[in-house]
């Protein structure tokens, strides 16, 4: 099923509408704001830029505020109530931003943009503690695409609405009060929508005090080493996302010798660009929670962000193009390019780190996560704005910064890939399966969501390992030959992924004892481990008897067995076929299609050894 299809789902559209319309109202308030202040009031620049600059502090504050205390509150009431009282007071904020924009008052509409902070601190923990929820695992990564590609075009609407209605001569101000009180009421009623959504730590005990709280919500963020890694990346985007967008005012005029609606136009192909790549996640990752997407993810950022630096490295010669003559420009069509992909780009960044976050905390405490995320997420947009202004003081223009930003992402990148290995060896693992192989899964569904199991398949090709785990959605602890663990560039990702190598009894039995060992303890943690039964890969493309092994883990800790089986592998890249033929290992079959078959869990107490095998031989069918 498509993403797609969550859009006529009562699970998911009350609330994707509601995420939507408060983006909207948020970006149409404070671009109102900027248009009535800077144009309308006739105040003079030193006052505009006053204003300008207090306006996205004011905005970020509540976010280090109160970030805690909404965190404790999604997790000890249910949610869909917060987001009704969350909606009701951004209507009354609205009007209240209509007083200000009727009466020119800007203190007020300062105060206004402190409460939409609020209102955006408020509702942040539950906007991605819901969607587990309401969603199955296989939705997860389809439905934070949808969410964010809502988010950032109606963010942009909002942003163009907002500045267009403050402009309309004699009624803006009224214009624009009308459409965000509107908006505010529109974002009610679809809130009213939201299927319940139980309190996931109702006996969390609950505190008012912003700082200690604040000091918990980070601690407890960081229990998790790569869940905290991944906030970090998520951190990171904005970091990067703050510093774009700030200097494109400035890259507009500055090298792109722009007007207005040059502006807009970049900003649009940014915005769509971040969309299209975050529905292509799903797609993408074959539903799954896919963080190997995430280095592609960084490599594109740097790689389009050092290249919009080359496609306009100078100062414009000519200015107030507008969007028309800006495209018949020679260049502008890769400037347009890289914008579009480095928003794209991002997309594949961020929307697997929000769901590898969802996936991987537990449900007591995902809000409070969400909660230390966003505080630093805050930080780190305060950051940006430091930098951005620092390099700007010391004499970069806005395309010097953008080749900056990009060089530093690769550092940033680097390091978090370090400290989380998980993400590259993911990284690797997708692309030489989807490099190699064109895989159709059937089944995944027998596989259950949480718990232990042992999972057997035949064993076709070196690559058996990494097609499983490519098409897997839970982590799988493999049982596989130590001289194939062994294997340069392969052991990392075997290592990394806690592969159990093993050995026969007459080879090493200290390996074999050691595997065993290894686990009975992986089973006991509840985790899925993956046992080849034949002992090797098949020699002539037919399966060999199973061995016994899987009686022996069984016989200590019983566990359901799922059988398995590998499909159209005989033959293809890694397979013996070749070395059978005195063959080199050419790319032969390449871009094979292959499938992988899940068939119904076995009870432990009714497995046997021939019968198993027959099953997976079933599965298998008549593709060796």
């Amino acid at each position: 099923m498509s993403q797609f299809a969550l859009l006529g789902s009562r699970r998911f559209l009350p609330f994707f509408l509601t995420q939507a319309l408060g983006a909207f109202n948020d970006n149409a308030f404070r671009n109102a704001m900027v248009m009535l202040v800077a144009f309308q009031m006739s105040l003079d620049d030193q006052t505009v830029s006053l204003y300008t600059n207090l306006a996205p502090a004011l905005f970020i504050l509540p976010f280090f505020l109160f970030s805690a205390t909404a965190g404790q509150l999604a997790e000890k009431y249910e949610k869909t109530r917060i987001i009704r009282y969350i909606k009701l007071f951004e209507i009354a904020a609205m009007v209240i931003a209509a007083v200000g924009f009727i009466t020119h008052h800007t203190t007020l509409l300062l105060v206004v943009l402190f409460l939409m902070g609020m209102h955006s601190t408020a509702f942040g923990p539950i906007k991605y503690a819901i969607l587990p929820q309401a969603l199955k695992a296989q939705e997860l990564v389809g439905g934070n695409g949808l969410v964010e590609t809502g988010t950032q075009l109606a963010m942009l609407i909002g942003m163009i609405a907002g500045s267009a209605l403050m402009l309309i001569a004699g009624v803006g101000p009224v214009a624009a009060s009308c459409a965000t009180i509107f908006i505010a009421l529109m974002g009610y009623f679809a809130s009213r929508a939201i299927p319940l959504a139980p309190a996931t730590a109702p006996n969390l005990k609950f505190s008012w005090n912003p700082f200690t709280e604040t000091s918990k919500v980070l601690k407890l963020t960081r229990d998790d080493a790569a869940v905290f890694n991944a906030v970090l990346g998520i951190s990171w985007f904005w970091f990067f996302g703050t510093v774009l967008i700030a200097q494109l005012p400035n890259y507009t005029r500055m090298n792109l010798g722009g007007d207005g609606t040059v502006n807009m136009l970049v900003l649009t192909l940014f915005s769509i660009g971040t969309g299209v790549g975050s529905l292509l996640c799903e797609r993408m990752s074959g539903r799954r929670v896919e963080v190997g997407l995430v280095p592609l993810g960084a490599f594109g950022l740097t790689l389009f962000g050092v290249d919009l630096f080359f496609a306009r490295s100078g100062l414009a010669t000519a200015h107030g193009l507008n969007w028309l003559s800006f495209l018949h420009s020679t260049g502008s069509w890769r400037i347009a390019f890289d914008l579009t992909m480095i928003g794209v780009f991002a997309g594949f960044y961020v929307v697997p780190l929000f769901a590898f976050v969802q996936s991987r905390t537990p449900p007591d405490r995902l809000s409070r996560v969400i909660a230390g995320n966003n505080i630093l997420n805050a930080l780190l947009i305060c950051l940006a704005s430091g930098f951005g202004l620092a390099l700007s003081a010391a004499g970069l223009h806005p395309a010097q910064i953008f080749l900056a930003t990009a060089i530093l992402n690769v550092a940033v990148a680097v390091y978090i890939f370090t400290l989380v290995p998980e993400f590259l060896m993911r990284f690797i693992t997708w692309i030489l399966v989807n490099t190699l192989y064109r895989v159709r899964v059937d089944g995944t569904q027998n596989i259950p969501e949480e718990g232990a199991a042992i999972l057997v398949c035949n064993h076709v090709s070196y690559m058996d390992a990494l097609l499983l785990m490519a098409n897997l959605r839970r982590p799988v602890r493999f049982v596989m030959y130590y001289k194939i663990f062994d294997i340069p560039l392969l052991k990392f990702v075997f290592r990394t992924a806690k592969a159990i190598p093993i050995a026969g009894q007459k080879e090493d039995p200290e390996i074999l004892q050691k595997a065993y060992e290894e686990i009975d303890a992986a089973l006991a943690d509840g985790q899925l481990v993956c046992i080849f039964p034949e002992g090797g890969l098949t020699k002539d493309g037919a399966m060999a008897h199973f061995k016994p092994g899987v009686l022996r883990v069984l016989d200590r800790r019983p566990v359901p067995v799922i059988p398995m089986a590998l499909r159209g592998l005989w033959g293809s890249v890694w397979s013996r076929r070749d070395t059978m033929l005195h063959r080199a290992r050419v790319p032969r079959r390449f871009r094979a299609r292959v499938e992988l078959v899940v068939g119904p869990s076995i009870a432990p107490d009714s497995v046997r050894m021939d019968a198993m095998e027959e099953r997976v031989r079933q599965l298998r069918g008549d593709m060796a």
